[in-house]
């Protein structure tokens, strides 16, 4: 039995506890310090999740983030479940953990680091770590298709863990599989984590093909057009990982063409892409439609955008860098024969 200790309290961390209480592992899960609220609500509602609809196992423990420092104590894996924008301030929280922790980030996406390069978030929290002189840590990431709904109901779920040494996320593989939720293992960290963000700006250029028909007050669901942009998006995602230094083949499995057919069936990404399909700007959707609303990946729009704008052509990268320069300048985004390579 091993200690497990989770940050963050959201759907999919939450979700996450699930197959590890199976396991009949000792887990904690740890609001962060903008959640003491939402715990209150867990508690006071028989600790059903207000968002997954369904109750936390029994033998997972809840507690408000002021815990988190005497958790640590112990800890066999630390899961990170925060959303992008806290992963930097989950890894100012992890600076007392001692050498040689295992950590698992659950936490999608890349960003832009000091020194202008694109940085996977293990790198990130690894980074951080070395400089304030902690050592020897095993930080694996987790990908793929999993609906966080889904996995809290224990249907069938196939994700993908990466880390450059296999062997760690063999192991956690042997102690987090159950029936329902299979794990497979890659050494290729960039390509795993890049993915996992990359399909989030995809999700929402594919999803664009449903609001064309409601502009155009049509009922069918325009395949036709989707079919042709997840294919194009599959061909630039393995241009751009493979440039940045993964691996194609990432691209098409479960990190992948995987996780971007699931955001493509519905989720917040796609949502938007159907707002913007409409022929609404994202500034327009986004407050009249989708205000409260995180959509990563048009967050990751405004990280990178223009970054990946100066560092690849329109010939390369099509479909990513109009679907960019049309969020950025805050104009509508069409769909044309331009838009295929």
């Amino acid at each position: 039995m091993a200690k497990i200790l989770i940050l963050g309290a959201g759907s999919m961390s939450t979700a996450f506890a699930v197959p590890c209480s199976d396991n009949n592992h000792q887990v904690s899960i740890v609001g962060t310090h903008l959640e003491d609220n939402f715990i209150d609500i867990i508690k006071s509602n028989k600790n059903i999740h207000p968002t997954l609809k369904s109750k936390i196992p029994n033998n997972v423990k809840l507690y408000k983030f002021d815990s988190f420092n005497s958790l640590l104590k112990d800890t066999d894996l630390i899961v990170l479940g925060v959303s992008s924008k806290g992963i930097h301030w989950a890894s100012e929280q992890l600076r007392k953990i001692k050498n040689n922790q295992q950590i698992l980030i659950l936490t999608k996406g890349l960003h832009v680091n000091k020194k202008n390069c694109y940085e996977v978030y293990p790198d990130t929290v690894k980074n951080f770590l070395f400089e304030k002189k902690v050592n020897n840590l095993k930080i694996s990431i987790a990908a793929g298709p999993c609906l966080a709904f889904d996995l809290s109901n224990r249907v069938f779920t196939n994700v993908i863990f990466a880390n450059k040494n296999i062997s760690v996320v063999q192991n956690l593989s042997k102690i987090l599989s159950t029936s329902y939720y299979r794990i497979k293992c890659s050494k290729d960290v960039t390509g795993v984590a890049a993915c996992g963000g990359i399909k989030n700006i995809y999700a929402m250029i594919i999803g664009t093909s449903m609001g064309i028909n409601l502009k155009n007050e049509k009922n069918n669901k325009n395949l036709n057009t989707a079919a042709a942009l997840f294919n194009q998006s599959i061909a630039e995602m393995c241009y751009f990982i493979k440039k940045i230094g993964g691996q194609e083949s990432t691209v098409m499995d479960l990190a992948g063409v995987g996780d971007l057919y699931v955001s493509c069936t519905g989720g917040r990404n796609s949502k938007m892409g159907k707002l913007i399909g409409m022929g609404l700007t994202y500034k327009n959707a986004k407050k009249n439609k989708m205000p409260k609303d995180t959509v990563e990946g048009a967050d990751l729009i405004f990280d990178i955008g223009n970054k990946i704008i100066k560092d690849f052509t329109i010939k390369e990268l099509p479909l990513m860098i109009s679907f960019i320069k049309a969020l950025i300048n805050n104009t509508k985004f069409k769909i044309d024969k331009k838009l295929f390579s």
